[in-house]
């Protein structure tokens, strides 16, 4: 019987570690930035027919970059952890903190247990409340949880824009500033034509949701205004 291949664990942890790399780089980024009155998650998303944005809960939204079907897999499940919460014991025991640990968790075990990785990137915002701060949750495809304050992006091109969008970003934008500069910061950073968007708000309201999806046709205005 001839003897199997031997991979050190360190060389396997890498080889995994640069195939998801490689899966992310190739979705399109996005981005979540704090604005006057919430948070407010911006995508380029030509085709328009799968959300890369959508909500989670009351207060919560959930956006993923990499494999459509692997980030869409585990937001469905949160959802249903969501849910079971509320219902089994509050409504505000659901946390934005919870569900990105819940993710954490569960991609740190198939990068860990499983011959391929997740090729995804995960963002979970929360809207605070009652003076607490809101939350912006960035989760890897190894497990890794970060938490930002003011700007977040992941994906292909994350570095490029999150670094682009700190220089500019001020606190208490309006809606409308805080969508050119995102649209801005993805033109400078793309350099090329882009060619539609997805965005979402999370933003105090008199309804219990606070998410919100921005129509088509207020993003092609604010797009159309943009220098060429």
């Amino acid at each position: 019987m001839n003897p199997g291949f031997y991979v050190t664990p360190e060389q396997l942890v890498r080889d995994r570690a640069e195939f998801a790399r490689k899966g992310i780089a190739r979705g399109r980024s996005i981005v979540a930035m704090e604005y006057r009155k919430g948070i407010l998650m911006l995508a380029e998303n030509p085709g328009g027919a799968l959300h890369k944005i959508s909500e989670v809960y009351d207060r919560i939204a959930f956006a993923g970059v990499g494999r459509y079907n692997e980030f869409e897999t585990l937001r469905k499940a949160g959802i249903r952890q969501a849910d079971v919460m509320g219902y089994l014991y509050s409504r505000d025991d659901v946390t934005a903190l919870g569900l990105a640990t819940a993710f954490s968790q569960t991609l740190g075990v198939i990068f860990s247990h499983e011959t391929k990785p997740f090729e995804v990137e995960l963002l979970i915002c929360e809207l605070g409340r009652d003076g607490h701060p809101n939350h912006m949750l960035q989760i890897s495809y190894d497990g890794t949880l970060v938490d930002e304050r003011g700007v977040l992006a992941i994906g292909g091109k994350a570095d490029l824009l999150g670094g682009a969008l700190r220089e500019r970003f001020t606190e208490d934008l309006e809606l409308d500033a805080a969508i050119r500069l995102g649209m801005e910061v993805f033109a400078e950073t793309e350099n090329r034509p882009l060619d539609g968007w997805e965005a979402a708000v999370l933003e105090e309201g008199s309804a219990r949701r606070c998410f919100r999806r921005l129509a088509d046709a207020e993003l092609e205005s604010l797009s159309a205004q943009l220098s060429p």
